[in-house]
């Protein structure tokens, strides 16, 4: 009977032992993770999970490597170990938090088809009904990225007629030009498509060539003069007349892209709010 006392003792002993030693390691990580040393991080965290025999560590640490993974932009690495985590998750909120971090690096890696897919997902599954203002939120940054403002604005809505993130996108888009229109305007008055997006010299330009050009083809043309002003002065003013419209929708569509850059800066540099 003493013998097996001891021996119980002796096995528990070890068990704890290894217990704790796990917790160290864990502990060991997680300050390398604080301080930012990721790629020791997920060194010491995956040296847990091979002694963790009983898988006690599972999910908080292949979560935390792919945090590791995240802060260092490898998205694919991050989504592959918040999957596990999710696997190994046992409760609704771990689950719930494993998930939305596989949705932010879909977001972060511009593969946001596949985070609306995993939110339509979560929105159908009763498991997630109290979890509906933040799929609509991280809905909105994922048309955020897709440059879906429209969308956005009314994913947040959902949320708030007055949330910062609504306003945000309703700003941005009152600030973009129609590319559509900027290109109609210009079939219908070369120039003005880019004078309707600032671009006022080239604009003038544009409309100066064309008006030179086409007075030119008319006037060769009235004068007897048709192969002159077929050869000469129609295809320069169709050049300058195609080149206006052309023109037009890229100056519409850069200074579209310089908006929505400049609302992501904002976004990453000055926003509070959770951001992907």
């Amino acid at each position: 009977m003493k013998k097996r006392i001891v021996f119980f003792y002796i096995a528990l002993t070890v068990v704890l032992s290894g217990q704790n030693q796990l917790q160290i390691q864990l502990d060991y990580a997680n300050r390398l993770y604080s301080v930012r040393q990721y790629y020791d991080a997920i060194t010491e965290y995956k040296r847990l999970l091979f002694f963790d025999s009983e898988n006690k560590f599972n999910y908080s640490v292949n979560y935390n490597i792919g945090l590791c993974y995240k802060e260092g932009a490898i998205f694919d690495e991050a989504i592959k170990h918040f999957s596990i985590a999710e696997f190994n998750s046992s409760s609704t909120q771990e689950k719930y938090t494993a998930k939305i971090e596989i949705v932010k690096a879909n977001i972060l890696r511009r593969t946001t088809a596949r985070a609306l897919q995993i939110l339509d997902e979560m929105e159908k599954e009763p498991l997630y009904n109290s979890k509906t203002d933040s799929l609509f939120y991280w809905r909105g940054w994922a048309y955020i990225f897709e440059d879906r403002w429209e969308s956005a604005a009314q994913s947040f809505n959902k949320i708030n007629p007055y949330h910062e993130l609504k306003l945000l996108s309703n700003r941005v888009i009152k600030e973009k030009y129609s590319v559509t229109f900027a290109k109609v305007i210009s079939y219908i008055l070369p120039g003005m498509g880019q004078i309707y997006t600032g671009n006022y010299i080239q604009g003038l330009l544009s409309l100066g060539y064309n008006v030179l050009f086409g007075y030119l083809t008319i006037d060769s043309i009235t004068e007897g003069r048709v192969f002159d002003g077929i050869a000469t002065g129609s295809l320069l003013w169709l050049r300058f007349y195609r080149g206006a419209v052309q023109s037009a929708e890229e100056s519409a569509i850069e200074k579209n892209i310089q908006v929505s850059n400049k609302t992501l800066r904002y976004l990453q540099h000055e926003y509070m709010g959770a951001k992907p």
